[in-house]
């Protein structure tokens, strides 16, 4: 599923126009965003819980050429899915 069928996805069930349930998603996502900027977690109970992960440096192997590098530090976001979306997903 991709935004486009998102959006008609949440106009059929909520009953708001595309517009407005394209504005909804992309506040939903801003909302996120920001919070996970700021260093929060987004918990939405039964369906999963966002995160901010710090990834230390370390140190890779080049597959091609078999030297040392260094993989620097980074941010990743992780997704924990809630029991509920586990259960319905199996």
């Amino acid at each position: 599923m991709n935004k486009a069928e998102l959006i008609d996805a949440i106009a059929a069930k909520s009953g708001l126009d595309k517009k407005q349930s394209g504005a909804a998603l992309a506040a939903m996502i801003e909302s996120v965003e920001e919070a996970l900027v700021g260093g929060e977690r987004v918990q939405l109970v039964g369906f999963g819980t966002w995160s901010v992960n710090r990834r230390e440096a370390r140190m890779g192997r080049n597959p091609s050429n078999n030297e040392s590098i260094e993989i620097a530090a980074k941010n990743v976001v992780r997704f924990k899915p809630g029991a509920s979306l586990a259960k319905s997903v199996n």
